[in-house]
């Protein structure tokens, strides 16, 4: 077969194709390498709930902490704030992948954990510190939880989930015997704490209890004459302790370690601002969530001596021994290391 001749013309605009070819192949290369990817370096997209117990979130945020400590480490922030009601909705959004970190109850924190062992490995990354939490009635026939029944409703922030409906399953474990452990669960009612706040003081709903979180459950003490405590959290877990907590998943962690790193340090640096500058920091809590709480109540709640703002975990273990005892999680956690991150900065929890 004779060979294909081509024209000089012909054969050195091939040859410029190529070149170009080749140009354009090593240029889509060099995007394709550096193009950030869903979760780069610098992006961190937080979800917070209701309360005094997200005021180490709110003056991060307040005071551009994060972005302050990434800057530290060479890296630019963006910080994407989110606002959701109940562990069973955090926990969705971050297994769906719309936030990367989780703030809720260490019971979701629990949950998620034993759903994603072996998988997405959902940690915890921080505590929000320790705040007593009050089962407030405004039944004065209801002294304890014995004295519930069948037509007091309860409002918590997710029915069966939140740390709060864990915490009253432990009480009731302890009242009637742990085979009795849901006992209290359908009277329970998933409410925002705001919304369940505002029918405790009005005493104008079927609701006739809250199990909240500060400032909420102090505003019901002082709004409605009826309201009184009917258990303190610390009651049922022996001592100060963390119910609400920070969470992530394996891959963000390993994917940003700059980005994690300086999240965790701005938390550090949010706890000793509030506990330098009480008056401040409740001033941010007013001027981030847009509240009109009395601020002379708020900074009360913030200075009480049961209020600890601190990131490491304390007092978790008991809640996730029982939750395993009662078959609410498969996994059996040996310590408390097994549900949160080894970093040194919370490395005294417990």
């Amino acid at each position: 077969m004779r060979e294909l001749t081509l024209f000089p013309d012909v054969k050195h605009r091939l040859q410029t194709l190529a070149t170009i070819v080749a140009a354009l192949a090593i240029c889509l290369a060099i995007c394709l390498a550096t193009m950030p990817s869903a979760h780069a370096e610098g992006r961190i997209r937080v979800a917070e709930q209701f309360g005094v117990v997200y005021l180490l979130l709110n003056v991060a945020q307040d005071q551009k902490l994060i972005e302050k400590q990434g800057k530290a480490r060479g890296v630019d922030i963006r910080v994407e704030w989110t606002k959701l009601s109940g562990g069973a909705s955090i926990n969705d959004a971050l297994l769906s992948g719309d936030i990367d970190i989780a703030g809720a109850g260490v019971g979701p924190l629990l949950t998620i954990w034993d759903r994603t062992h072996g998988r997405q490995n959902v940690k915890g990354v921080a505590s929000l510190g320790n705040f007593p939490y009050f089962l407030i009635s405004t039944n004065p026939k209801v002294k304890t939880i014995a004295d519930l029944t069948d037509k007091d409703r309860i409002a918590l922030p997710a029915v069966t989930v939140s740390v709060q409906a864990r915490l009253l399953q432990m009480a009731a474990a302890k009242q009637w015997g742990q085979a009795d452990f849901s006992r209290l669960d359908k009277i329970t009612q998933t409410l925002p704490h705001p919304d369940a706040a505002a029918a405790i003081i009005t005493g104008k709903t079927e609701i006739s209890g809250h199990f909240g979180s500060p400032p909420f459950q102090e505003q019901e003490l002082a709004g409605n004459s009826n309201a009184h405590i009917v258990l303190n959290s610390y009651d049922i877990t022996g001592g100060p302790s963390s119910a609400t907590v920070l969470y992530a998943t394996e891959k963000y962690r390993n994917d940003n370690p700059k980005t994690y790193v300086a999240f965790v340090a701005a938390l550090a640096e949010a706890a000793q601002f509030i506990s330098a500058n009480p008056e401040a920091a409740a001033d941010i809590y007013l001027r981030v969530n847009k509240s009109n709480i009395d601020r002379k109540l708020l900074l009360q709640v913030i200075r009480n001596p049961q209020s600890e703002f601190k990131i490491a975990p304390q007092n978790t273990f008991g809640l996730s021994q029982f939750l395993y005892e009662v078959g609410a999680i498969k996994n059996k956690p040996a310590s408390w290391r097994d549900y949160f991150f080894d970093d040194a900065a919370i490395a005294q929890g417990s």
